[in-house]
């Protein structure tokens, strides 16, 4: 029940500009509540997010493929490539490469991620389900307090009348001398005291339908009204079943115990990720690169005109010498760029494992604090049920209260009905002065407003016991 209420403080107000005109029924403010409201939406980005988190969790299924390019040049003392010379020159280099990995065991920490991705979409699931609910009840409260306002000041304008009535006969009586002067003051006073109750219930009536308006986003406050009719008094079934019954359908059908349980099952999930950090890592790798040159290369010139052999060796047999050609050499124009790809590729592949000896206790450690988190995560969930089960005592209490006080509130009511009839037959005859009269008649309105009071706080309280009760807000009957 207090989370209900509560939920006042969580819900954001956005202004529209758009002019909301004509009288809305209580079924359309909650979809349009449900459509707009700021903390609903909220909550439905966090279930897009979620929807992201489980495609990150797939992508981690599925290889790696990076590609690397760099054009750079060297200016200063390097080593010619060509002369192997140290010289001072500008020189232009040029490499690229693709790399591909693939993960192909990490201790079944990807599998568990996406599994966590995935129930934490549902606990974000939830949580719009449950936020939905309150913000539905929210509501139709204060549509019913708009409704009981209205019908507040009904009844003070009925008694109004009546009072109107009472002083046109008292004035008559005053001028033909038949009634004292003081019984027509005492009905003036009373008519003005009822002109001012209608005042203020008026006022109540505006305020209240401000602050539906706002809950709903509606910024015309001047022309937006709701539908007005009688909301009847539904029957009572659900108080006729045990609070225990009713307890253990609100656990099984309540989103805040499907959270917690929620919370508890992700816990657990992130502790079997953190114990996968025990395992070892085997995975895959492929690696293709290539680099191109713009320095200069050797090119053959023809037999060297000054030594166009030289000697290689000689037979020890014979002392002969061995002589081979002596070729000239000059730098040249590089290859054409794609041609020095193609000669200068090559690939690599292979396999890569990784054993976890020792990392300063920092895996121990964050089982450990996983571990405390389940923990925290059951002690949470036995907490949610503990607290639903004293909303439902609350509730069915407070329901079953409610329904008591407007069945007091009908018997008070045909009391001073009958008193009142009784008091204004003897008002009629000289047999009761007008105070007495005027009391009477306070008593009733009195009544009457109770009457009305008490109907729409049973209609509420019996709406959220069977809220509990596992009936859906849509299907509720008001």
């Amino acid at each position: 029940m207090k989370r209900i209420f509560l939920t006042a403080g969580l819900l954001s107000f956005t202004i529209f500009a758009s002019a909301q005109q004509g009288e809305w029924t209580l079924q359309e403010c909650i979809e349009r509540a449900l459509e707009h409201n700021i903390t609903i939406k909220q909550t439905e980005l966090d279930v897009e997010l979620a929807d992201i988190d489980i495609s990150d969790a797939f992508g981690n299924f599925l290889p790696g493929v990076n590609a690397s390019a760099s054009n750079s040049w060297n200016t200063g003392l390097t080593q010619n490539v060509t002369t192997g010379i140290l010289q001072t020159q500008t020189t232009r280099n040029f490499s690229a490469g693709v790399t591909a990995g693939l993960n192909l065991f990490d201790g079944l920490r990807n599998i568990r991620q996406y599994q966590y991705a995935k129930m934490a979409k549902l606990a974000s699931e939830y949580s719009l389900e449950q936020m939905k609910d309150d913000v539905a009840l929210f509501v139709a409260n204060a549509y019913l307090e708009v409704l009981f306002n209205k019908e507040n000041l009904k009844v003070i304008q009925a008694q109004h009348q009546i009072t109107l009535e009472q002083l046109e006969r008292a004035e008559a009586l005053v001028e033909a001398g038949s009634l004292p002067k003081g019984d027509l003051l005492e009905i003036r006073a009373t008519s003005a005291n009822e002109v001012q109750r209608m005042i203020v219930a008026e006022n109540q009536i505006k305020i209240s339908l401000i602050s539906l308006a706002q809950l709903l986003l509606i910024k015309d406050y001047e022309n937006f009204d709701i539908a007005e009719r009688d909301y009847e008094v539904f029957g009572s079934e659900v108080l006729e079943v045990p609070v225990s019954e009713v307890i253990e359908v609100a656990e099984e059908e309540r989103y805040e115990v499907k959270v917690a349980e929620m919370n508890r099952e992700l816990a657990e999930k992130q502790l079997d990720i953190a114990k996968g950090a025990y395992w070892p890592t085997f995975g895959a790798f492929f690696n293709y690169n290539t680099r191109e040159s713009g320095a200069g290369r050797f090119i053959a010139a023809g037999l060297d005109p000054d030594e166009p052999y030289r000697e290689i060796g000689f037979v020890e047999s014979t002392q002969e010498v061995v002589v081979a050609p002596n070729m000239a050499t000059e730098i040249g124009n590089p290859l054409p760029f794609f041609e020095q790809l193609q000669l200068n590729d090559g690939i690599s592949y292979g396999v890569q494992l990784n054993v976890p000896i020792f990392n300063g206790f920092a895996t121990r450690n964050q089982v450990k604090k996983n571990k405390v988190n389940v923990l925290r995560s059951e002690y949470q969930l036995e907490q949610t049920k503990l607290d639903l089960e004293a909303n439902v005592y609350q509730a069915y209490t407070d329901a079953r209260g409610a329904l008591k006080a407007y069945e007091a509130a009908l018997i008070a009511r045909e009391a001073q009905v009958q008193a009142f009839d009784y008091a204004t037959e003897r008002y009629n005859v000289g047999m009761t002065n007008a105070f007495d009269f005027s009391q009477a008649s306070f008593n009733l309105e009195n009544a009457e407003s109770e009457l009305v009071r008490a109907k729409y706080d049973y209609i509420f309280k019996l709406k959220v016991l069977e809220l509990y009760f596992g009936v859906p807000i849509t299907d509720l009957k008001f």
